[in-house]
């Protein structure tokens, strides 16, 4: 098989920890690949996925190897592929727009933005980089509450007859504009928000599940999440957190037997911890009545390194886009919007989008 060609928008720790799995898995095997949803897809492994273009506007990253990018300050995920070789793939200015909360000057440089000095780029500019560097899937990586900068990126992939995954909760693939553009150009499109791999929103949707096939009536529940990376840093200024909070109570909304009230449940980011550096801690709680309207309740608490946890779901997401690349199949993929996004345009039961997606992997459906 040949490689898939990738251009990534935000070089944080996401992004960092998808590029260190990439060469991780390489000298693998399926028998010790752990970590994997799926080794191999449509014939692509992950070693297949190829970073041909990049961008940011960290100036301790812009114009540094991507490879050498991704351990740069102020990313701070676990480094679990620590020799990487450069690529030769520079990472280019982005455009700032509202990619970075005004908030985050107020702290030292090792926990946020030095913003570059190089001069921002036109649409003309990414689309001419898109197209000269053989990009095949656009990646968005970009901070919670950058809707004017996915909106930009999202309208240079479909110039440059690109595939779209976004990765973040801003509306794209959710938004029937968008898909009916991304339609018309026949682009995949792969959406909204990505579902990590096992993080707080698939425990407190597969748990909400549960209740609802054991008969448990769910009366109100929070999830609570704290952590120390950039993106709960940015997350503290709520302005830019109302898609966040939308996308992640509609996750768990969407398997209720019943919808809850408002009051009855809260889903969001609470905090910000500096020293959990990439580390995510999650606290969920569930109240419920049982046979006889007997009361009973439920605690959990989740701790994951946040970055790798995404890692494994967008390392399936491009490998389905370049599927449907491969198999001139446009628009808004349903299935893998469904398994790997917490706000996809059409929600499912997660054992029900697991075997949709399955089904995508061989061709049945789209």
């Amino acid at each position: 098989m040949g490689k898939i060609h990738v251009a990534i928008v935000g070089i944080g720790n996401c992004a960092s920890s998808l590029i260190q799995g990439i060469c991780y898995y390489r000298d693998k095997n399926p028998d010790d690949a752990v970590g994997l949803m799926h080794w191999e897809i449509g014939g692509y492994r992950p070693s297949d996925v190829e970073v041909v273009a990049a961008f940011d506007i960290d100036g301790r990253k812009v114009g540094q190897d991507v490879n050498e990018a991704v351990f740069a300050e102020p990313n701070c995920t676990t480094v679990f592929c620590a020799d990487l070789p450069k690529t030769g793939v520079k990472v280019g200015m982005g455009k700032v727009l509202d990619g970075v909360s005004q908030h985050m000057s107020e702290y030292p440089d090792a926990y946020t933005f030095v913003v570059g000095s190089e001069p921002e780029p036109t649409k003309e500019d990414v689309v001419r980089i898109l197209k000269a560097s053989g990009t095949e899937v656009l990646l968005n990586y970009l901070p919670v509450g950058s809707e004017r900068a996915t909106r930009f990126y999202a309208d240079c992939a479909l110039e440059a007859e690109v595939a779209f995954v976004n990765n973040i909760p801003v509306f794209i693939a959710s938004d029937a504009l968008w898909a009916k553009r991304f339609q018309e150009k026949n682009l995949p499109l792969i959406g909204d928000d990505i579902k990590a791999q096992l993080g707080a929103t698939i425990t407190h949707r597969t748990l909400t599940d549960l209740f609802k096939k054991r008969g448990v009536r769910l009366e109100r529940t929070y999830q609570l999440n704290t952590g120390g990376n950039t993106d709960f840093l940015n997350m503290l200024n709520h302005s830019r957190l109302v898609s966040k909070k939308e996308s992640k109570t509609e996750a768990v909304q969407s398997v209720t037997a019943r919808r809850l009230n408002h009051e009855d449940i809260h889903i969001g980011p609470s905090d910000y911890v500096a020293w959990q550096k990439d580390n995510k801690v999650c606290f969920i709680r569930m109240e419920g009545k049982l046979f006889g309207d007997v009361p009973m309740n439920l605690e959990l608490r989740l701790s994951v390194e946040d970055s790798p946890n995404s890692a494994g779901v967008a390392i399936d997401s491009i490998r389905c886009a370049k599927l449907a690349l491969e198999r001139g199949q446009g628009g808004v993929l349903i299935a893998p919007s469904a398994y790997f996004c917490k706000h996809p345009p059409e929600q499912f039961a997660d054992s029900e989008a697991y075997q949709m997606t399955q089904a995508f992997i061989h061709g049945e459906r789209n």
